[in-house]
């Protein structure tokens, strides 16, 4: 299998259109410890040819533009396949729209993202406009297998995380199993394994012990500390109100990966104002000496 991270950001990105941050203001001012990074999608694909994408951000056309792999060699193509929602979050659903032109699109999800995207943010509802009808549904059943039919020698799991809805949703706060999923991908004849989580809010026993089993580990990233964005004065709420755990709290990310042995463990959806996007600060170090490592955008990985 092969992985390329499209973009490894959180929603706004780096740098975020509005912010003055650290980060921010270090990349416009051209600090070369700092990278530029879109909002958080990974692809995959077995043959090279044919992908899986998994979230469609609002950054959407420039990843494709920067990835020549997924550039069209026929007059009109999409070497874009199949979609895969892990949630209804804009910043992980928007692009959908910027996708208008290749309608109808494979998208996989769970009944609880796909009642968001018709109703409190009709993604859905809109592209039933382009091309007969935009998406061919296919309904994710948590904690069973299924199928992908361009990646056949590989088998999808969907596990649901304690995390959050999205802002614009009744069940803000509220979150019911299937509004935010963790996907495993499991080659069938290797055995080997990714696991995907990057929105996660809760360390859960069966969600700690398929960490374990993985590869490869792409997991929520988000903030360094729990109160990040209210020190810096851009939020009144905690990391875990708004569905991610910290990184270096106790209880936290690097405690439990220190304790996993077998995945490569690599951070993804890490907001622009978390200290280890800047490789010359304290914390990167910290974090690099702990053995985790941070996706950037065009990192391929192969299992």
């Amino acid at each position: 299998m092969r992985i390329e991270i499209l973009g490894s950001s959180a929603g706004g990105g780096l740098p975020q259109f509005n912010c003055n941050c650290h980060n921010c203001k270090g990349y416009r001012e051209g600090k070369s410890t700092i990278k530029r990074r879109t909002q958080s999608s990974i692809t995959i694909s077995e043959d090279g040819q044919n992908w899986v994408l998994f979230n469609t951000s609002p950054d959407i056309l420039e990843q494709i533009h920067n990835s020549p792999f997924l550039h069209p060699k026929e007059r009109r193509e999409t070497k874009i396949k199949a979609i895969v929602f892990i949630d209804a979050q804009i910043d992980h659903t928007t692009g959908l729209l910027m996708l208008r032109e290749g309608c109808p699109h494979p998208v996989y999800c769970t009944k609880e993202v796909q009642e968001e995207l018709n109703t409190s943010f009709p993604l859905f509802k809109m592209l039933e406009h382009w091309d007969g009808g935009g998406t061919i549904y296919n309904e994710i059943i948590l904690n069973k297998p299924f199928e992908i039919p361009v990646m056949p020698n590989h088998e999808f799991y969907a596990m649901p995380l304690i995390s959050n809805a999205p802002p614009y949703s009744k069940y803000r706060d509220k979150p019911r199993d299937g509004d935010n999923i963790g996907v495993i991908v499991v080659n069938k004849e290797t055995g080997k394994r990714l696991f995907y989580l990057p929105g996660l809010g809760v360390l859960q026993k069966h969600i700690i012990e398929e960490m374990a089993k993985a590869d490869v580990l792409l997991v929520d990233g988000t903030l360094w500390s729990n109160d990040e964005m209210i020190k810096n004065g851009f939020s009144t709420k905690l990391g875990t109100d708004m569905g991610h755990l910290p990184l270096s709290d106790k209880g936290g990310l690097i405690e439990l990966l220190d304790k996993l042995v077998h995945p490569r463990k690599i951070l993804i959806h890490i907001n622009n104002t978390n200290p280890i996007l800047d490789e010359s600060s304290p914390e990167y170090k910290e974090l690099i000496s702990h053995g985790i490592e941070i996706s950037y955008d065009g990192m391929c990985i192969e299992i």
